[in-house]
């Protein structure tokens, strides 16, 4: 009974839609900063966005909502966690893109919704139609056959899919707003960011930032595309179930995974095959079950 308005919740789909899109076609964009390190692109990367974000919050007149949440020592520690996990999450997918690891990296986002799955029916009560257990089933299958074929590259599809899943579902639980939940975990991660933006700064190599004008512009570019989609995934994991909002996540990995064939060109190992084709028909039956109960809920 509790998932039929967030099945209907319009803004929350929207929201989900816009930030998986835009994660999909993210690796086009990480071309532009191949020749930048991934720590220090993520230093960077976090360092543009807190402006935004503070930016925005004055704009909506959020400021209370941001020191409230810096006064609730419990919401603090949370917030730094999950900023704690995005940075990892971040760290790891742009190392895999710029080293070629591209179907690894989609496998990870298809993993994620199991972990979003699992955790929304252990930790939140959230129930699961047969149907859809019968594609969670089908999904951990796909997965399993990674062990034998792509053992090698497992751990960063682990790593995404993990470190993703848990920050969701702390971003769920906080009771802080998107924005400024957003805005806290950008200011807690400035400090770390700003020493190694820092420290690359100071090897023979300088900082890639300020070095070239496009690079540094596509650098800087960096901030708004990681504040607007997590913003729009941190409205939609308020809104929608966890499991719902999982499996509408299958549309980043299969825009990653055309690109990984078109763009990137790289060679799709036959276990990666056979567990991508496991997971599109789980998809397929999972969305095809909550469009069809939504149908009967709108009827009724």
């Amino acid at each position: 009974m509790q998932q039929k308005p967030a099945h209907l919740d319009r803004t929350g789909l929207g929201a989900a839609f816009t930030a998986y899109l835009i994660w999909g076609f993210l690796p086009l964009y990480l071309i532009l900063v191949k020749s930048v390190p991934p720590f220090e692109f993520v230093g960077w990367r976090i360092i543009f966005t807190l402006p935004l974000c503070l930016a925005i919050v004055l704009f909506r007149k959020q400021v209370p909502e941001v020191r409230a949440a810096l006064a609730d020592r419990k919401s603090l520690r949370w917030l730094a966690l999950s900023a704690t996990l995005i940075a990892v999450n971040w760290v790891v997918y742009v190392w895999a893109i710029q080293t070629g690891h591209v179907y690894a990296a989609s496998l990870g986002y298809y993993i994620n919704p199991l972990v979003n799955v699992l955790l929304g029916t252990l930790l939140l009560g959230e129930k699961l139609t047969r149907l859809q257990w019968a594609a969670v089933a089908l999904a951990a299958l796909g997965v399993s056959m990674l062990l034998g074929g792509a053992l090698t590259t497992l751990w960063i599809s682990l790593t995404l899919a993990l470190s993703f899943g848990t920050y969701g579902l702390i971003r769920k639980q906080v009771p802080v707003g998107s924005l400024p939940g957003l805005t806290i975990e950008s200011l807690l991660l400035l400090v770390p960011a700003g020493a190694v933006a820092w420290y690359y700064a100071t090897l023979p190599a300088g900082s890639a930032f300020g070095q070239d004008t496009g690079l540094s512009m596509a650098i800087a570019l960096g901030g708004a595309l990681t504040a607007f989609p997590l913003l729009m995934f941190a409205i939609a994991a308020r809104k929608l179930p966890y499991s719902t909002l999982g499996f509408i996540q299958f549309l980043a990995p299969s825009i990653v995974f055309v690109l990984g064939l078109t763009v990137f060109g790289e060679e799709l190992k036959p276990a990666q095959a056979a567990c991508f084709a496991c997971i599109w028909a789980a998809a397929g039956i999972f969305v095809w079950d909550l469009a069809s109960r939504s149908r009967k809920q709108t009827a009724s």
